[in-house]
Order: structure tokens, then C-alpha cells, then sequence
């Protein structure tokens, strides 16, 4: 699905989503992640210290991104987002794969380079995984939240 511009502008500057993933019991758990978007798709990465989500992913890859959070978005034009969508997890290389985001996570929090030189210090926090999320419907609450959502499919 081609992410809409406007969308879009929301997801480069949001700095959490709520990452919604049901387990197979029917139970849904929430994780706030930080969002990372580039080319119609939303990632993230994990580190493999924090696997009980990638656990749950691998079960069920359906999930939803709640992004409400005014204060982490610069955007004048900001309104809540819902997306869901089908996650895929890239294991393939925990040391250094991730990386390809760096540029993603910097431009949202900077000081991430300064943590990155001493990630020998704590080198099971830097092996991570990266999940790319694919957007599949997106409901958009401009201006009044108590009214129906604008949808995209």
C-alpha cells in the first residue's frame, strides 16, 4: 500500500507507537516502540534481550500501530493514527543488519550515536532484530476524534 503524504509526515516525526500484537490465547499486548518509516513501510528493531514480542510476532505476524502521542510529534497537522498491518522479522544478521535503520533512529533521537560507541559495553542490548511492518489499512482521525475515521486500504 502507498503510504499517503500526509501519513506519512506523521510517521518520519512520531517518536512512540503502541505496536498491538494478540496472542494466540486471544489476548492483546502493547509495546510502545519507536518508529522508524522509510518507503511505505514502518520498522523497528529489538533488541534480542527483549524477545517476548518477537515471540508473540512469530505466532501471529498480524499487529496495529496506535500513534496518539501529540507531544513526541513536531507536525502542526498532527492527528492519531491506526495502522494495521503484517510484520515481518529479519533475523538474519543481530550485529550489524540494523544499522540500515541508524540513519532513521538518529534523525528522531540523536543522542543514539553517543550510546552506540559504547555498545561493546552492553553488546547484548546492540544485538538486534529489525521488524518491517507493511501496511495494510489506516484510519485516520483528522480533527474530531469522536467522529468516523478517514480510511486508507
Amino acid at each position: 500500500m502507498i503510504v499517503p503524504h500526509a501519513i506519512a509526515e506523521v510517521l518520519s516525526q512520531a517518536l512512540v507507537a503502541i505496536l498491538n500484537i494478540k496472542k494466540n490465547d486471544g489476548e492483546i499486548i502493547s509495546h510502545p516502540i519507536l518508529p522508524l518509516y522509510e518507503n511505505n513501510k514502518i520498522y523497528f528493531t529489538s533488541s534480542i534481550l527483549f524477545s517476548k514480542k518477537l515471540e508473540v510476532i512469530r505466532k501471529n505476524n498480524k499487529v496495529s500501530l496506535f500513534i496518539n502521542d501529540e507531544a513526541g510529534i513536531k507536525k502542526k497537522e498532527y492527528f492519531p493514527i491506526l495502522i494495521k498491518g503484517i510484520a515481518r522479522i529479519d533475523d538474519s544478521d543481530i550485529h550489524y543488519k540494523w544499522m540500515k535503520l541508524l540513519h532513521l533512529w538518529k534523525a528522531k533521537e540523536p543522542y543514539i550515536i553517543n550510546y552506540i560507541k559504547q555498545r561493546f559495553a552492553l553488546p547484548l542490548f546492540w544485538e538486534r532484530v529489525i521488524v518491517e511492518i507493511e501496511p495494510l489499512k489506516i484510519y485516520a482521525w483528522k480533527g474530531d476524534i469522536n467522529k468516523p475515521p478517514v480510511i486508507f486500504e
